[in-house]
């Protein structure tokens, strides 16, 4: 399926001048966009499945700050997507004109311990 139009619109702005778009990560994956020191995903498609791999793949670059952008309509479930994985970062709307920032800490979900601590 190609495309659409929003989502290479979407992609291409938050590259920039100096960003790229479809920048390979690991396991094959790709991001729509990144800059030197943000990574962002756009995904129109409202689906939990799809915002949880979209919020995989924020969490697998290596990137310092992390965006995903979706339909206004879609921002809350978005957000719980980034929650559910443990990525830290910020849900915004396709237009850039509403934002909400994630915050994820560090000591929960998965096996991450703190240093000098023993599990």
């Amino acid at each position: 399926m190609a495309e659409k139009r929003t989502h290479k619109e979407t992609k291409t702005k938050a590259a920039g001048i100096k960003g790229k778009t479809e920048v390979r990560i690991s396991r094959g994956r790709r991001l729509d966009a990144a800059t030197r020191s943000r990574a962002t995903e756009v995904e129109t498609s409202g689906r939990p499945d799809r915002l949880t791999k979209a919020a995989q793949r924020l969490r697998a670059s290596d990137k310092r700050q992390h965006v995903l952008a979706v339909p206004q309509r879609d921002v809350p479930k978005a957000r719980q997507a980034m929650k559910k994985v443990g990525v830290s970062g910020t849900v915004r709307n396709i237009s850039g004109t509403q934002r909400r920032s994630v915050t994820v800490s560090k000591g929960k979900g998965g096996s991450r311990t703190r240093p000098g601590k023993q599990s």
